[in-house]
């Protein structure tokens, strides 16, 4: 009996070569082309990024953790034990850090909102990491004023999933954290930094970097967001008095305490640079 002739497959269509090691460079690259071709087809040129942590929880349900560990102790008979204590410090933590998850509602709220009122399209969409905590409250904000919200995920074993507050054209799924981190710094026209962990302390630090040495050329306002919980983290000043970083580095970085003060310096910051000047189109990457 004759065999039935079978055409070859494609190397394109492929999957068990594409997750191969060979095909490593193709997947990266594949990371760069899809996504410009979903932000050019989206009309996104530029972005207001939002860092922070995965792990914030928002206030109502923070507090509510934190009434369910009090009434936890109050029926006790005798004195709550010390993990029973440390459970409710941290706790009432988590009530201290969820004031800032509703504060990077309101910021994305507002900047969405002004972005809405020029007369360019798509200007300064907010975008996020695309996960929960601050990362889900930088969508949410963005949403509730009926703009545009870009989501950056990336692929972790824990943790790490996208939030339902990201505009289905432009929620992404990264692999490679430097192809992630590119997109990031690559449309960018500003940046907040609310509290958040190793992951935000990498973003944060790789893009002073960045504007530090010159690789980022375009005017970057940079926010660091919460200084009550940041001058507990790290210490800008001391970096200048030991003379590892220079006095003009420290301003490279805005320190901001209230919504109010973070979207006038942001609206303020980006009118000059972007909308006032010949450089509203350019990346400057």
């Amino acid at each position: 009996m004759e065999k039935k002739h079978r055409e070859p497959e494609k190397a394109y269509k492929n999957l068990e070569f594409l997750n191969s090691h060979e095909a490593r460079s193709i997947r990266i690259l594949s990371e760069f082309y899809e996504p410009m071709q979903r932000f050019n087809k989206q009309k996104v040129y530029d972005t207001i990024v939002f860092f922070g942590s995965a792990r914030t929880k928002n206030l109502k349900d923070a507090q509510a953790a934190f009434k369910e560990v009090e009434e936890k102790i109050n029926s006790l008979s005798g004195e709550p034990g010390p993990e029973l204590l440390e459970e409710l410090e941290y706790a009432k933590r988590q009530v201290f850090l969820g004031q800032y998850y509703e504060d990077a509602v309101e910021l994305a709220r507002r900047l969405t909102e002004w972005s809405k009122s020029l007369d360019s399209v798509y200007r300064f969409v907010v975008c996020s990491g695309g996960g929960p905590g601050m990362m889900e409250a930088a969508n949410k904000g963005a949403i509730d004023a009926r703009g545009l919200s870009i989501g950056l995920n990336i692929s972790l074993p824990f943790e790490q999933s996208s939030n339902p507050f990201i505009t289905p054209e432009l929620n992404f799924e990264f692999h490679y954290f430097f192809m992630r981190k590119f997109w990031f710094v690559y449309l960018a026209k500003g940046l907040v930094i609310f509290p958040g962990g190793f992951g935000t302390l990498d973003e944060l630090f790789e893009v002073l970097t960045l504007v530090q040495t010159g690789k980022v050329k375009k005017k970057l306002p940079i926010i660091i967001y919460g200084s009550e919980y940041w001058d507990q983290i790290i210490n800008i000043d001391n970096m200048v008095k030991y003379g590892v970083i220079s006095k003009e580095d420290r301003d490279l970085i805005r320190y901001c305490d209230t919504v109010e003060d973070a979207f006038n310096y942001l609206k303020e910051e980006l009118t000059r640079i972007y909308l006032d000047t010949e450089e509203r189109s350019e990346t400057n990457i």
